[in-house]
């Protein structure tokens, strides 16, 4: 019961982690990032690269990557989506599209088999009632924690912060008290890649960076923010949790082969329930017909 609850926390903080960023960009700037994937194996074949071909130091390397890959993604406003901000399914399209290109030309530089793996931060294991964690599974559920928090911090102590609330609450009210939108839309996409970038640096070294993990972290970004309320910290935050013990449950006292069907299943019912998510914003069908 102990090892659940510990696993399940991890894991819940692995969901939480790969769908923040993804959260705070559609909650601000209300696009949704199909890119968001891409970033977060960018993010993560930045920092080995930077490690590998230029000797950099962990540490520096990993600021740098979440800089960098942060950057990409304020290109990627004002390059593509500040010319088709608010047409949702070109939106969709267009980030969509640029996520597999850039995973394809990651894959094109020779992104593949079983030669890229992060460091750990740390090695070796602690045992908590009678569980052996390692160290590298606890960072996760610091860095988690710590992530949220600064997310709470940043948009309640913070001018940019306050901003970004301004403009997720009324965007037209915001603009008559000065505040750029389009600026802060571009932010929010370059803060939201600099946390899939982060995700990825932290859980890692626990797998392969691998081309096929941007799919992977889009559906699980998409399943997240579906349940729990795309714009939702809380929504997200619950829904991983929820994701997170249900896939320890299944794989302990079934098969792992059935996580997929739990996740899908849990989608369906709160599409059916409450459609905007269970702490969602976005307004009901009976309040829109």
């Amino acid at each position: 019961m102990a090892g659940m609850l510990i696993y399940g926390l991890i894991n819940s903080a692995v969901f939480t982690m790969m769908t923040l960023g993804f959260s705070l960009t559609f909650g601000i700037s209300g696009v949704a990032n199909f890119a968001h994937g891409a970033f977060y194996v960018t993010g993560a074949y930045i920092t080995l690269q930077l490690m590998k071909l230029l000797g950099i130091a962990y540490p520096i390397a990993i600021g740098l990557s979440i800089l960098i890959t942060g950057l990409l993604g304020c290109l990627l406003y004002w390059v593509v989506l500040y010319r088709i901000r608010g047409i949702i399914l070109s939106e969709v399209i267009a980030t969509f599209g640029i996520g597999v290109g850039l995973l394809e030309l990651l894959r094109s530089i020779g992104l593949s088999g079983h030669s890229y793996k992060l460091p750990k931060f740390m090695d070796g294991s602690v045992e908590i009632f009678d569980v052996y964690v390692d160290y590298q599974r606890l960072i996760i559920l610091f860095v988690g924690a710590a992530l949220v928090a600064f997310l709470w911090l940043f948009s309640h102590r913070t001018k940019i912060g306050l901003a970004f609330r301004g403009i997720a609450q009324d965007e037209y009210t915001a603009l008559a008290f000065g505040v750029e939108s389009d600026k802060t839309a571009m932010i929010s996409l370059g803060v939201g890649s600099a946390f899939a970038a982060l995700a990825a640096i932290t859980v890692m070294p626990l797998s392969l960076i691998q081309v096929e993990e941007g799919g992977n972290v889009l559906i699980l970004a998409l399943a997240v923010g579906i349940v729990g309320g795309m714009e939702s910290v809380a929504g997200i935050i619950v829904a991983s949790l929820i994701f997170g013990f249900s896939q320890i449950i299944v794989a302990t006292y079934f098969s792992s082969h059935y996580s997929m069907i739990v996740l899908l299943g849990t989608i369906m019912l709160v599409l059916i329930v409450k459609p905007s998510g269970l702490f969602g914003k976005s307004k009901e069908l009976e309040e829109r017909v």
